[in-house]
Parts: C-alpha cells; structure tokens; sequence
C-alpha cells in the first residue's frame, strides 16, 4: 500500500497573461486535505478547478503562496503525484500491459518487481486478461482503467483526477465510480477530483469543495457524513446533492424542484411524434 500523503494548499493566486492583460484565474485559495481523504471539487466552467490540478500535479511553477505535499513545497511533476485526465492517453501501438508499464519508466527496481507491479496493477482495475490488447479493442470505460492502473503503478501519495469519466456514458461512469471507491479504499491514497457531476462529487468524496468563477475562490466546503458504499437514492444522499447544487446555483436547496413533478402522471401530458 502506497504512503498517503497530506496537501496543505495556503493563500494560492495564480495568474495568467492575456494580451497584455492580467487575468485572475485563482484567488486566495487555502485548503487542507488529510492523508488518505477522497475531495471532490465542483464549480461552474472558468472557476479555476484544472487549473487548481495543474498546480497540484506541478505542471506549472509560477504562482504566489504555497501548496506543500507532506510539508515540502511542490516543484515540477514527481512519481509522489498520479494523474488521470477525461481522455484517457493511451499510446495506440502498444499493449494495455506496456501501457501501464509507462508509469514505471523514471521508477527505481528491477525489471521483475516492475512487471510484477504491472500485472497487479492490470487486475486490481479488473483487466487481467487483457493484457496484450491494444487501445483500439477496449471500450472507453476499459480505456480509462488502464490509465487509472498506468497513474498507480509507481503508488504515488496523491492521485489527481481531472473530469476522469466526463466522455463516458451514464451507464459506464456510474460502474466506474463504484471501481474507482473500491481501488480508492484497497490503495488508501490521497485522491482529488475535479468534476461537473455534482451526484458524482457527493458519491465519492469524503467533503465537496464548492469553488467560485472567474476568480476562483472556495466559496464553501460541504461534508459527506455518509457510509459507503452509498445510496444515490437515499433521502440523505439527496439532501447533501441538493445542498451543493444550491450553492453552485446560488437558489436555496428546497428550490431545487425535480424536472416532473411527483404528482404529474404519464397520462396527464400530451405527446407530438
């Protein structure tokens, strides 16, 4: 099992340059993630929430304040930090095991506890067998296991998912979720997800953090007090979806209606084919 590290995030802006222009992308963002936490990050589009990965991952070094992993401020991209993107970037001419094998190209070891790390890493994201299939006869879903095995085979301390089932159908993502809380428990690694889909922030994490736009700011960090594995359809799963929908909306939760009224049936609306 991986070593699951703390992020400490403290008084983060970052900015970039546009046509001469300064454009705040973050502002005054201060987070602490515990060791082993699963967060989930929501907001409207333009609130910062990859870019907020991008530096967390340290794809980018020019920003003012601190992100620390384990008390050490982050520099550059490291093997202590995994990442998946929405697409999965897998290398077309090689097989699902050379592919995973790529995480271990900078790793130290031998070439036996590497292929041995490959082959474990195949089957605890439900591969074994495919091992020599390439990208082209795997499914999207299957697609995306094999970069989340690829992100995990060196057991990083932090795993960083950017909108990692967003191309996927409804049906796949939500199998998927439940893989991903199964491995997120038997690794017992820090993981941090940016996401659109609020059901999806609630199932996963153990708090949501609600972010602002433009720039982007915390506005609130709602927890999920609730067992896994969890009931989407559960009264109390509802609440705390509606609670975080309310504050991206900015309308109160009990003005969330759903799309049909419970009281309107199949019979009383009229169809034009």
């Amino acid at each position: 099992m991986a070593h699951a590290a703390t992020l400490e995030i403290t008084n983060l802006n970052k900015q970039y340059k546009v046509k001469g222009e300064t454009l705040s992308v973050l502002e005054n963002v201060s987070l602490s993630i515990k060791p082993g936490e699963f967060i989930s990050i929501v907001g409207s589009s333009g609130c910062g929430k990859s870019t907020l990965l991008r530096l967390m991952i340290g794809l980018e070094n020019d920003y003012q304040g601190d992100i620390l992993l384990d008390g050490h401020r982050i520099v550059g991209t490291s093997l202590e930090r995994g990442i998946v993107f929405q697409e999965h970037r897998l290398f077309p001419w090689l097989t699902v095991e050379q592919n995973v094998s790529l995480g271990l190209l900078n790793a130290p070891g031998s070439d036996a506890d590497k292929k041995a790390s490959v082959q474990e890493h195949i089957e605890l994201v439900g591969l074994k067998g495919f091992e020599t299939a390439h990208p082209h006869q795997l499914s999207g879903g299957m697609s995306q296991r094999v970069a989340i095995a690829r992100a995990l085979v060196n057991r990083p301390e932090v795993l960083l998912l950017d909108e990692p089932f967003g191309a996927l159908d409804a049906l796949t993502r939500n199998h998927l979720q439940q893989e991903l809380q199964r491995i997120w428990e038997q690794e017992g690694i820090t993981m941090i997800l940016v996401t659109h889909d609020v059901e999806e922030a609630v199932y996963l994490g153990d708090r949501v953090v609600v972010m602002l736009p433009r720039p982007g700011r915390i506005k609130r960090i709602v927890d999920v007090p609730l067992a896994r594995a969890r009931d989407r359809s559960s009264a109390a799963f509802a609440a705390i979806k509606a609670d975080v929908l309310a504050e991206i909306t900015d309308k109160p939760s009990d003005a969330l209606e759903p799309v049909l009224s419970p009281s309107k049936q199949f019979s009383d609306f009229t169809f034009s084919w």
